[in-house]
């Protein structure tokens, strides 16, 4: 049950509502940082995909975690005003199947991923549970800077940041009750 008010009428996109009712300059800028990270992220799709759905683990939001950008991207960014064809899907790359998905949780164990997924993964697990603890890892920092420009090392960060905020918003609110589906169906 959503921990605000969300009408009958929104049951099929209670975040989307949220977003656009409370808070909504807050909302819209939110929504704005998501859409750029879908449009304007520089790296592989499976790169991406490897950093979100583990944020998405993280967080609990099922709707993140049942999203698949293959799938929902495009049609997101078409639906809330964005340019689907400058999409992380748009520009083309290898897409995730179930198996790589079903593979995040246990990344370390898995050879389905290649080293900027692993990175990409980690990444994310770190930003979201010791922030501070990997400040200082000077090993952990050489062997994303080996496998990452500046410029995408700040991509990576960003995306992660997005994900973990949005992500957190929409389970915090119990907003995630309905599928990424349903929701673009809206």
């Amino acid at each position: 049950m959503a921990r605000v008010a969300v009408p009958d009428t929104a049951a099929c996109n209670p975040l989307g509502y949220v977003l656009g009712n409370y808070a909504s300059n807050i909302g819209s800028a939110g929504m704005a940082f998501a859409t750029a990270v879908y449009q304007s992220s520089r790296l592989p799709l499976r790169v991406l995909e490897a950093a979100r759905y583990r944020t998405a683990q993280i967080n609990g939001c099922m709707v993140c975690q049942g999203m698949r950008a293959a799938k929902h991207v495009d049609p997101m960014l078409a639906g809330s005003g964005g340019d689907a064809s400058a999409s992380i899907v748009a520009r083309g790359g290898a897409s995730p199947d179930e198996a790589f998905y079903a593979a995040i949780e246990a990344w370390r164990d898995s050879p389905l991923f290649s080293e900027p997924e692993r990175l990409a993964i980690e990444h994310a697990e770190r930003m979201a549970e010791d922030p501070q603890g990997f400040a200082e890892d000077e090993v952990y920092w050489q062997r994303l800077h080996r496998a990452f420009s500046d410029d995408e090392t700040v991509d990576l960060t960003l995306c992660v940041a997005a994900w973990m905020a949005m992500g957190r918003v929409t389970h915090v609110l119990e907003l995630d009750t309905v599928c990424m589906d349903d929701m673009l169906a809206a």
